[in-house]
Parts: structure tokens; C-alpha cells; sequence
């Protein structure tokens, strides 16, 4: 009885240091598969920044090169979400989706029409009077061209002069250009094709918007992705139509007054003008400048004074300025204000893929992409490259955290 009990009392002095050891071993594998899953997040993250750097830098070059199938195709979906909001007001009237889809379809298909019959056809008739009156505008700007004339025969005397060799002159052959006629012939059937492809698109959108949504919401795991994926899907929505719509009708107030100021001081074809200067404008920036030069290039054609023939452009530039700086920003406000250093790469970008349609395209489709980023959660680059820690932010910190705990054991550990 005394061995056993003697015994028994150490076996219960040993028990507290094993169980010591135990718990340090367990402490030891914690923060070793905390580490572990640390390096492997890391190498994850990695491999994400790579492929998705080299999605971004071979991105443009295969849209430049599929233009004819994503350029209508992504117009159509940018015009589609703008006219969800006229859909689903529709709908909620009890109009068939087929038939409130072919309603918004005919609705933006009667304002593009009219918007091209007042541009497309007066600009015809500019176009074919541009040969008559280029003399008229070289002699309005013959003062300007004799300054910059006797500039550059200063510089090439100072050059000749300083020059070991006389400096040989050049000829430039210059090729005339095809007529617009043969332009429009040659690209009419492709154009028809994809406007014809875009159309259906739209069309299609709308017609199963309620279903595909409906779906896509219903096929989440849980009951919060599901309000979550919904919320994302309704704020991609509101943006993109609020933008657009707001910009619509200030561009179309912006024009109406252009039209009106033009026709006040005898320009020819004011609502051409107006209807120029409303769509040039849904480009920032860069829209109201080639606006301004059209007009100071119509203005030199119509009036015989070099003055007068800029005040077109004056008097569009004192009205923009005004919608500019009051207008848009009392109308849009602070909820559909963007970096305007993103706008300026998002236009360089799109411009670049996609000429003018992707100029026109780039506020939208930022505004799309944004919404989607500001649900998803933007990638922590700085933290991955600078801090040891992955592309989701914060996650560092948490790893960094739940390796300390396990280290003490516990103690010390954020509550």
C-alpha cells in the first residue's frame, strides 16, 4: 500500500509537467501552421499580383484586336444598365419584360436617331463646303500664319547660319484622302452588323434582366451573400443609370443653350452645333476641347472676320465654364464624384483600345468597375509589397496576431 501509494503521488507530480509539455508542444504546431498558412497566402498572393499584372498588360492588346465582338457587345451592356431603372418601372406596372424591353430598346433608339439626324446630316453639307471656304479660313488666319512664317525662316536662317552642312530641304508628298462618301461605303456593313448584334443584346438583357438577377441572387449559399451579391447588383445599377442620366440631360441643356446663343448671332445649322457640343461632352475633358476647335473652325468658315468667326467657341467656352464648375457639380454632388486622375488614365486607356466609342465608354465602365471593387474589396498591393502581408487588408495583422498568441500561449492575445 505505501509503494502504491508512493507511486501514485508521483505519477501526480509528473501529471502538471506533462501536461506542461503538451500544451507547449500543441503552442509549437499552432504557431508553426499559423506561419505555414502565412507563406502560403503569401505565395498565393503573389501568383494573383502576377497573373492578374499580366491580364491588365495583355487585356487591351486582344480587345484592340476583338473589337468587332467586344466593342458592341460592351456598349450594349453599358447602355442596357442604364436602362434598367426604365425597366423595372415598367414592370412594376405589370408590362410583360419582352414587352417593357423592346419599350426601352425603341425609347433609346428614337433619341439616338434624332440625335444623328441633327448632326449626321447638316455635317454633310459642312463637309462638302469645307474645300469652298478653306480659303476663307486661311485668310482669317493669315496674321496668325505669317507670325509662325517668319518664325520658322528666323530659325532655319539661325540654323543654316550655325550648320556645318546646309540644312537640305525636304519634300512630303502628301496622298488625298478618300472621300467621306467611300469611308462610310466601305464600313457601312460592318457597322450595320454590329449595331444590328448590339441591339439584340440590349434587347435580350432587359427581356431576362428580372429572371437573370433573380437567379444569380437565389444561387448564393447563404441568406447574407445573397443581400450582399443583391446590394452590389442594385448599387452597380443605380450608378451607372444615375451617371448617365444626369449627364444626359445636362449635356442636352448644355447643347440647347449652345444651339440657342449660335442661332442669336447667325451661325449656320445651331442645332448641329448644340447636338455636337451635347455628345463631345459625355468625354471629360478632353470632349468640351474639340468642341471648342470645331466651333472655332465653323465660326472661320461662316463669318469673314477672324474675331468674330471665334466667338462660337467663345461663347460655348463662358457657357461650359459655367455648367462646369456650377452645374454638374450642384447636380451630381459627392456620390458620383471619381479621381479625376482616374478618369484621365481610364480615358487614355479605353481611348486607346477603342478610339472614340471607347473614349465615350470610359466614365461608365469606371463607375462599373469601381462598384464592383468597393463590394469585392480592394487589393492591399502596398501592404503585400511593403509590410509582409497579402493582398487582403488587415490579414497580416490578424496572422501576425494569432502566431503571437499561440507563441505565449494565449496571453496577451486582443480581445
Amino acid at each position: 500500500m505505501n509503494e502504491q501509494s508512493n507511486m501514485a503521488g508521483d505519477n501526480a507530480h509528473r501529471l502538471p509537467a506533462l501536461d506542461e509539455v503538451i500544451e507547449e508542444v500543441l503552442d509549437g504546431a499552432m504557431a508553426e501552421n499559423a506561419e505555414s498558412s502565412f507563406r502560403r497566402d503569401r505565395l498565393l498572393a503573389a501568383i494573383a499580383l502576377i497573373s492578374g499584372a499580366g491580364l491588365f498588360l495583355g487585356m487591351p492588346f486582344a480587345l484592340r484586336m476583338g473589337a468587332e465582338f467586344f466593342l458592341p457587345v460592351t456598349a450594349a451592356l453599358v447602355v442596357a444598365i442604364a436602362l434598367v431603372p426604365l425597366l423595372e418601372w415598367l414592370e412594376r406596372r405589370r408590362v410583360p419584360s419582352p414587352l417593357a424591353a423592346f419599350s426601352c430598346l425603341a425609347f433609346f433608339l428614337t433619341i439616338a436617331n434624332v440625335a444623328v439626324a441633327l448632326i449626321v446630316v447638316p455635317a454633310s453639307d459642312w463637309f462638302a463646303r469645307l474645300p469652298e471656304r478653306a480659303g476663307q479660313i486661311r485668310a482669317n488666319l493669315s496674321p496668325l500664319i505669317e507670325i509662325y512664317s517668319n518664325l520658322e525662316r528666323f530659325i532655319d536662317d539661325l540654323v543654316q547660319t550655325f550648320a556645318r552642312k546646309p540644312v537640305a530641304s525636304t519634300t512630303v508628298a502628301v496622298q488625298t484622302p478618300n472621300s467621306l462618301l467611300e469611308i462610310v461605303a466601305s464600313s457601312a456593313p460592318y457597322a450595320a452588323i454590329q449595331m444590328f448584334f448590339a441591339i439584340l443584346v440590349v434587347f435580350f438583357f432587359l427581356s431576362g434582366w428580372t429572371r437573370m438577377r433573380r437567379r444569380i441572387i437565389q444561387s448564393r449559399s447563404s441568406f447574407s451573400s445573397a443581400m450582399r451579391t443583391a446590394r452590389v447588383i442594385q448599387e452597380m445599377v443605380d450608378s451607372t443609370s444615375a451617371y448617365l442620366g444626369t449627364i444626359t440631360i445636362i449635356n442636352i441643356g448644355l447643347g440647347t443653350l449652345v444651339a440657342i446663343a449660335l442661332w442669336a448671332i447667325g451661325m449656320e445649322t445651331p442645332m448641329m452645333w448644340g447636338g455636337i457640343v451635347a455628345v463631345l461632352n459625355y468625354i471629360p475633358y478632353l470632349g468640351p476641347i474639340a468642341a471648342a476647335l470645331l466651333l472655332a473652325a465653323g465660326g472661320l468658315m461662316t463669318y469673314p472676320d477672324v474675331w468674330v468667326g471665334l466667338a462660337p467657341a467663345a461663347i460655348f467656352v463662358a457657357i461650359h465654364l459655367i455648367e462646369a464648375n456650377v452645374i454638374t457639380p450642384m447636380l451630381v454632388g459627392r456620390r458620383l464624384t471619381i479621381n479625376p486622375l482616374l478618369i484621365l488614365i481610364a480615358l487614355s486607356y479605353w481611348g486607346w483600345v477603342w478610339g472614340t466609342t471607347g473614349a465615350l465608354l470610359a466614365v461608365p465602365l469606371l463607375i462599373i468597375l469601381k462598384t464592383i471593387l468597393d463590394a469585392a474589396g480592394k487589393p492591399d498591393i502596398a501592404g503585400f509589397l511593403f509590410e509582409e502581408g497579402t493582398l487582403t487588408t488587415g490579414h497580416h495583422e490578424e496572422v501576425e496576431a494569432a502566431v503571437e498568441a499561440a507563441r505565449t500561449g494565449g496571453q496577451g492575445s486582443p480581445q
